[in-house]
C-alpha cells in the first residue's frame, strides 16, 4: 500500500470514501453512547436555569460596582474626595498655627501633624496650591488670603462644637477635643452660625481658646505661661492647652479650669509649685507650660474658698453647700441644681459602697448616690450645718 492510500477496511463499501463509522465499527465501538453522554453534559451545564443564575450574578456584580451613588466605584470616589478634603483642612489648621506662633511649617512637620507620608503631603500641598489656598516658594509654605479664611472657618467650627459639648451635652471633658476634631469637617458655615447663636455667641471655647467670628476676627486671651509669673504673684487662668491629651487630663484631674485664680509659690527646673483654691499643686515645667495666665494686681491676701469638696465628708458627717464649681457644666450642673444642691442646703454623708465610690448622701430628705468626681465639684462648709439646721 502506497503512502497516502486509505486502508481499505476504513472505506465505505458504497462509494469508497473514508467513513469514520466504519473505523469505530472495526474496533467494536458504538458512536451513539459517547455522543449521548457529551450532549447530556453540555445540556446540563448550559441549562436555562444555570445560564439565568450566572447572568443575574454577573449583572449584580456590575451593578454593585458601577451603580450611581451607591456603587463601589462612586463610594470609593466620595471617600477619596472626603479624605483629601479633611487632609487639606487639617493642613490649613497646622499652617495657621505655625503662622500664629511664628514658626516655620515644613513637609516633615505637616506629615507628623497629618500622620501621613511626606509624599502624600506633597500631593496635598500641590492640590492646595492649585486651588489658591497656599503659596509655595522653595521650601517656604505660606497661607494665601483664601486659605487663611478657610482655616479660620474650620477652627471656628471646632471650638464652637467643643463649647456645645461642654454646655449642652453630658460628654466627658476628656472627649471634647477628640469629638470636635471629627465634627469640624462636617459643620457648614451656616450651621456654625446657627450653633453660635444658640450658644449666645461665645467668644472662647471651654479651654479658653478664642472662637473666631464669622468674619474671621477673634479676641486673644493674652495669657502667658504660669512660670512667667513672679514669685507670690497672683494670676488668673485664661487657657488650658488640650494637647497632648495626657497632660490635659493631668491638669483637669487637679481641678484646674479657666478663670481660676492661682498664686505662684516656686518655679525651677524641679517643678512649678502654685496655690489654687486652697490647695497646693506641683507640676513639671512641661505640664505647667500648658497653663496660660494673666497677672492680677491684687495686694490683699487671696482668700481660700470657704468650703471644701463634698467628697471629703465621711459617713455620719454633714455640711452646708457653699457653691458648685465652675468646672461643672451643662446637664450635669443642671442635674445637681435640680436635686436641690444650692447654697445653704445641708448634705449628710450616709454610707459608702464597698469600693468607696459612689457615696450615698441625704439631700433634702432623699438618698442620692454621687460619684467621687461629682462630689468633688460641690463645695461645702463644715461646722455651719448645725446652725443652718437650727
Amino acid at each position: 500500500m502506497k503512502r497516502g492510500d486509505v486502508n481499505p477496511f476504513l472505506k465505505s463499501k458504497h462509494n469508497g470514501r473514508f467513513d469514520g463509522r466504519s473505523a469505530f465499527a472495526i474496533v467494536g465501538m458504538d458512536m451513539t453512547g459517547p455522543q449521548t453522554m457529551m450532549a447530556g453534559a453540555a445540556s446540563t451545564f448550559l441549562s436555562p436555569g444555570w445560564a439565568l443564575a450566572i447572568g443575574v450574578a454577573v449583572l449584580g456584580m456590575i451593578c454593585l460596582a458601577v451603580w450611581p451613588r451607591w456603587g463601589l466605584w462612586d463610594r470609593w470616589r466620595r471617600y477619596r474626595t472626603l479624605r483629601n478634603r479633611i487632609l487639606s483642612e487639617d493642613a490649613l489648621k497646622h499652617l495657621h498655627r505655625c503662622e500664629r506662633e511664628r514658626c516655620r511649617a515644613t513637609i516633615p512637620s505637616l506629615a507628623g501633624a497629618l500622620q501621613v507620608s511626606p509624599n502624600h503631603v506633597a500631593e496635598v500641598l500641590g492640590d492646595m496650591e492649585r486651588r489658591g489656598l497656599i503659596s509655595v516658594l522653595g521650601e517656604e509654605i505660606q497661607l494665601a488670603a483664601t486659605g487663611r479664611a478657610y482655616a479660620l472657618s474650620v477652627i471656628r467650627a471646632h471650638r464652637l462644637w467643643e463649647r456645645h459639648l461642654a454646655e449642652q451635652t453630658g460628654v466627658a471633658e476628656k472627649d471634647w477635643h477628640r469629638l470636635a476634631e471629627r465634627h469640624e469637617h462636617f459643620l457648614s458655615p451656616e450651621a456654625a452660625d446657627a450653633l453660635s447663636a444658640r450658644l449666645g455667641h461665645p467668644t472662647h471655647d471651654p479651654h479658653g481658646d478664642p472662637i473666631p467670628t464669622a468674619g474671621g476676627e477673634w479676641v486673644a486671651h493674652g495669657g502667658k505661661p504660669l512660670s512667667a509669673l513672679g514669685i507670690l504673684q497672683t494670676g488668673r487662668i485664661v487657657h488650658l492647652e488640650d494637647e497632648p491629651p495626657a497632660i490635659y487630663e493631668q491638669l483637669t484631674a487637679l481641678g484646674l479650669y479657666p478663670n481660676m485664680r492661682v498664686r505662684l509659690l516656686e518655679a525651677g527646673p524641679g517643678g512649678i509649685r502654685f496655690w489654687a483654691e486652697g490647695d497646693e499643686h506641683l507640676l513639671t515645667p512641661l505640664a505647667a507650660a500648658n497653663i496660660s495666665v494673666v497677672p492680677e494686681m491684687v495686694e490683699e491676701e487671696i482668700e481660700a474658698p470657704s468650703g471644701s469638696g463634698l467628697h471629703l465628708l465621711k459617713p455620719g458627717e454633714s455640711a452646708r453647700v457653699v457653691g458648685v464649681s465652675p468646672r461643672c457644666r451643662g446637664p450635669e450642673r443642671r442635674r445637681l441644681l435640680d436635686l436641690g444642691i444650692v447654697p445653704g442646703t445641708v448634705i449628710a454623708a450616709e454610707l459608702a459602697s464597698p469600693g468607696g465610690d459612689p457615696i450615698a448622701y441625704r439631700i433634702r430628705g432623699a438618698l442620692i448616690a454621687l460619684r467621687r468626681e461629682q462630689a468633688r465639684l460641690i463645695q461645702v462648709a463644715r461646722g455651719a450645718s448645725e446652725a443652718a439646721a437650727a
